[in-house]
């Protein structure tokens, strides 16, 4: 039968966050704090290791700055929603992300994005990676009342396609999030490798490294 649908995470997986990140922070230091004697290097790579990779909402990530560096010039209010309102304007795709999703949809196969976080936020980074017109169905935990790796969310995203699970395939970056609990409702699962570590991972997971590389594991499945 083939593969009907390619299910999709955000963060990590369609876009590069960390370069985002590292991006917008530069840019909001670069507006906020040029002329503060903060040095630059130490904030940006402070906030990156306080972000936690996305897991850690930047109101505690603002908090923590301002006590470390002493910051008496702004709230973290302000700080956080300055960050809410533009780190949309810096997102930046994985390579070969258009030509990947173009290829898959002229083909016939359905795209969703399933991704946690808020959804204002979270949908304001996807439609900025300007692909949103591929795709045929956006779930967002927020907005959903569900949050992965709760098999509702997935199940709820097959419905809306249309598509069985042993129908569908699911590409994230996390393994318990996206990979495990992908197949934990019969979906076939791709790992978009980062550096979590593989050592507790009781089965073998297929991986790609650079996006191009679900194309032809598409085909053969």
């Amino acid at each position: 039968m083939g593969i009907k649908a390619v299910l999709f995470d955000l963060d990590g997986t369609l876009l590069d966050r960390d370069a985002s990140l590292a991006r917008f922070v530069r840019e909001q230091y670069e507006r906020l704090f040029n002329q503060s004697g903060i040095d630059k290097e130490l904030y940006v790579n402070r906030f990156i290791e306080l972000d936690n990779h996305g897991y850690v909402w930047k109101d505690k990530v603002y908090q923590q700055l301002i006590l470390e560096f002493s910051i008496d010039s702004l709230e973290w209010e302000e700080l956080l929603s300055d960050y809410v309102a533009k780190f949309q304007d810096h997102c930046i795709g994985y390579p070969h992300l258009n030509e990947m999703l173009t290829e898959l949809k002229a083909s016939g196969i359905k795209l969703a994005l399933v991704s946690n976080g808020y959804g204002q936020f979270q949908f304001d980074n996807f439609k900025a990676l300007k692909i949103d017109h591929l795709f045929d169905e956006v779930l967002i935990s927020e907005w959903e009342g569900l949050r992965k790796p709760d098999p509702a969310i997935f199940n709820r995203a097959l419905s809306k396609l249309g598509v069985e699970a042993k129908d569908a395939l699911f590409v994230g970056d996390h393994l318990d999030n996206d990979i495990r609990a992908s197949e934990s409702v019969g979906m076939k699962a791709i790992w978009k490798r980062n550096d979590q570590s593989l050592a507790d991972n009781a089965v073998a997971v297929t991986s790609i490294e650079d996006l191009a590389e679900l194309i032809p594991i598409v085909s053969s499945l």
